[in-house]
């Protein structure tokens, strides 16, 4: 489609800018130097997911004596993997469900360069399907990667949006998808909730369920009780101010053997000291720029120097409320104020018979009740295609964000195996061999006007530092992109007190691609 297709479409003249991946500068690089650290910090980094691994492995780069500490026997956090057994008693490893590898995951993928140099643990897909009621089905593949040739693609050809359509739609709102701006963005929409901003735009029910529900789910919070400006932020960072495309890739091996236990090895091999089975009991500012940090097991940390609380939300909470010495109200009022989203549920199945040939590794889905996603693991992942071929089999996980707090395991069970039967009919006949089943509550919320109490990586206590993916971050970022970024900003402002530079960070755009007149 030419420009002034897409002129034509908005109707509106559209600049575009043509923009690709931004270098961060968090912080000021202008008089920072580039050798190790002198006489090096004690950091002390709680929590050993993705934002916690990034921030000891960029200080631990720089020689700064890091301690880690992880209350599991392995690092990955929330995306991280354990050890489980099938009823043969052959073990697999098991997660908390499919994860994403966006291309615009710069930092989290230069993160894994450190264990993965080509990055050959990823395998690419070719499409990312939504499919829908009654055959619906939509394809992210094929598209161009610039806004707004992309949106007008995807509008052209999908079938549940008509020329006449367009007519109706709200310009002004519409056009708030492609002029992103955090300042802006966030000041106008952050108190109004994701489904009123998806009911003003007024869409044709089916065309909006295709083409919106799927950001709107896909961060495991409910429309009513999701910022719009978030949701405006997520639509910018995966879609309109992308610039690789939406495909993404998965990871050939499960998360352990593919990523945390090389970065283990990694982390050791730079001398970071990991605590694993401890957890933080209390952290306690002794003077300005010391802490101690106390474990579950009674061992004291007595002189760190940093401290880098990379946990999720309710152990954040839990930490802070047992650690009355980190006095400052601002500090504490901004975690106070985080919560966290309804649950998701994962079922992974072992069936005794293949899917069709031809399906895509992922497909998402809209419209169809709790189900948000199926994922064929035997088509992607190492363990399940080994046991597939072994069995004749498949190995299937369903996922469903933002499930209602009233459903039980029966009952999330029984609707998933309806809708997979209904989108993958040759499944109706297969005996479910195996099964694990996850219902977990601890995603963070990013409810209507949060945005302005949310807390940022650095705080009002000197040295005290948080990172995950709730803080709220300069650039557009999210879930493990936003994790490992936040991480790897702390680690930056710690070195930068030693006139140290951090690690190279990069952002999509930070506004959006086109300029467009305001249209009040």
């Amino acid at each position: 489609m030419a420009e002034g297709d897409c002129a034509f479409l908005f109707g509106v003249e559209a600049k575009v800018i043509r923009k690709s991946r931004e270098k961060m500068n968090e912080p000021s690089r202008a008089t920072l130097q580039r050798a190790p650290v002198d006489n090096p910090r004690h950091v002390v980094v709680v929590g050993g997911g993705l934002a916690g691994v990034s921030a000891a492995t960029i200080l631990a780069e720089r020689g700064v004596r890091v301690t880690l500490i992880e209350r599991e026997q392995g690092l990955g956090g929330r995306v991280g993997a354990w050890t489980d057994r099938l009823s043969s008693g052959e073990p697999f490893q098991m997660e908390r469900g499919f994860h994403a590898f966006f291309r615009q995951y710069y930092n989290l993928r230069g993160l894994m360069t450190r264990v993965d140099p080509t990055l050959s643990s990823l395998m690419p897909l070719v499409d990312y399907p939504l499919l829908g009621p009654n055959g619906a089905r939509e394809s992210f593949s094929g598209l161009p990667k610039q806004a707004p040739f992309n949106i007008a693609a995807l509008v052209r050809r999908t079938s549940s949006l008509r020329l006449s359509d367009l007519t109706k739609i709200r310009l002004d709102r519409a056009l708030e998808m492609l002029r992103f701006d955090m300042k802006r963005t966030y000041a106008l929409y952050d108190t109004m909730s994701a489904r009123e901003f998806l009911d003003s735009l007024n869409f044709p029910p089916e065309a909006r369920r295709m083409l919106f529900e799927v950001f709107a789910h896909s961060f495991f919070n409910p429309e009513e009780g999701m910022s719009a400006g978030e949701l405006l932020m997520m639509f910018h960072f995966y879609f309109t101010g992308n610039p690789e495309g939406l495909v993404f890739d998965v990871l050939r091996e499960p998360f352990s053997t593919a990523l945390f236990l090389p970065l283990e090895k990694y982390l050791e091999g730079l001398g970071v000291t990991i605590l694993f089975g401890e957890s933080a009991a209390r952290i306690a500012h002794r003077s300005e720029g010391v802490f101690s940090v106390e474990v579950d097991s009674g061992k004291v940390l007595a002189h760190a120097n940093a401290v880098v609380l990379a946990l999720p939300v309710p152990a954040l909470k839990r930490l802070v409320d047992e650690s009355p010495t980190l006095q400052d109200a601002g500090f504490r009022q901004s975690v106070a104020s985080l919560d966290v989203t309804l649950p998701f549920a994962v079922w992974r199945i072992w069936l005794d018979r293949p899917t069709k040939a031809g399906r895509e590794p992922f497909a998402g889905t809209a419209g169809l009740g709790l189900i948000d996603n199926i994922s064929l693991y035997h088509l992607f992942e190492s363990e399940s295609r080994d046991w597939a071929e072994r069995n004749a089999g498949s190995v299937v996980e369903i996922h469903a964000y933002a499930v209602p707090e009233h459903r039980d395991e029966a009952g999330i069970k029984a609707e998933f195996l309806t809708r997979l039967h209904e989108l993958y009919p040759e499944t109706r006949e297969a005996n479910i061999l195996e099964e694990r089943f996850l219902l977990r509550r601890d995603c963070p919320s990013f409810a209507p006007g949060s945005f302005r109490t949310r807390p940022t990586v650095t705080t009002n206590i000197e040295g005290l530092y948080l990172a995950g993916d709730y803080v709220k971050l300069p650039v557009p970022s999210a879930l493990m992109e936003r994790a490992t970024t936040a991480g790897m900003m702390a680690a930056n402002d710690i070195l930068a007190k030693d006139r140290v530079i951090g690690a190279d960070l990069f952002s999509v755009p930070r506004r959006g691609t086109v300029s467009l007149p305001f249209m009040g």
